[in-house]
């Protein structure tokens, strides 16, 4: 009998991503909704839907390794198989992400390896780039730059602001995180030797580029 996996998302404010896995009914249990933030939007919106919330509260620790030290202990208490970060507005210490390496995830607002870090849009805009997107991928030591999972893109049009922007590629985020974490807590796709591994008749559509149709 096939064990049920069960997964914990991090979040720092109201977790429109963490909505977004939420409500895809993902094949396993979601033990807890942890924040960094006692004021998080988001803890509200997922105890109202019944799923089991936490706060690690960084300013309570004294350094970024003590702080990282809790979340571990937190997160290995919920059981979880996946750590998905959903707006987790925290750079995590390498021992933190050595001890969750292969089953912890993140969503990044550019096509990494572009625009790592924050600020990606303006970024974008700057650069002068005809096509943006979105990246989800396994979490490294290096920030921003571990193996791609998923990726999907839109073009940037002409008079986009950052916000117009941030908006297209938010609704492709919302698509493409619960595929890739579906992929993850069915057992088609994992990390091997620091490369991803999809079975090949299961990579979603989304993880060739795309460019909505309209660009």
């Amino acid at each position: 009998m096939t064990s049920i996996k069960k997964y914990v998302i991090l979040i720092s404010g109201r977790g429109s991503n963490m909505q977004t896995l939420i409500d895809a009914n993902l094949p396993g249990v979601c033990s807890a909704v942890i924040s960094n933030r006692p004021v998080a939007a988001g803890l509200a919106w997922a105890a109202a839907r019944g799923v089991p919330t936490a706060v690690v509260d960084h300013k309570a620790f004294a350094s970024r390794e003590v702080f990282d030290t809790a979340l571990a202990a937190e997160i290995e208490r919920r059981g979880a198989d996946l750590v998905l970060l959903a707006g987790f507005m925290r750079v995590l210490t390498e021992p933190f992400v050595r001890q969750f390496e292969g089953r912890l995830v993140n969503i990044h607002p550019s096509l990494l390896p572009a625009f790592p870090g924050l600020r990606t849009h303006e970024a974008a805009l700057q650069a002068g780039v005809r096509v943006h997107g979105c990246t989800v991928h396994f979490v490294t030591p290096a920030l921003d730059c571990g193996p791609i999972i998923v990726q999907a893109a839109v073009p940037v049009l002409a008079g986009d602001t950052a916000d117009t922007l941030a908006m297209r590629v938010l609704a492709q985020e919302h698509l493409i995180y619960p595929q890739a974490a579906l992929g993850i807590l069915a057992g088609h796709c994992r990390l091997e030797a620091g490369r991803v591994i999809w079975t090949s008749d299961t990579t979603p559509a989304a993880a060739v580029l795309r460019v909505p149709a309209g660009a």
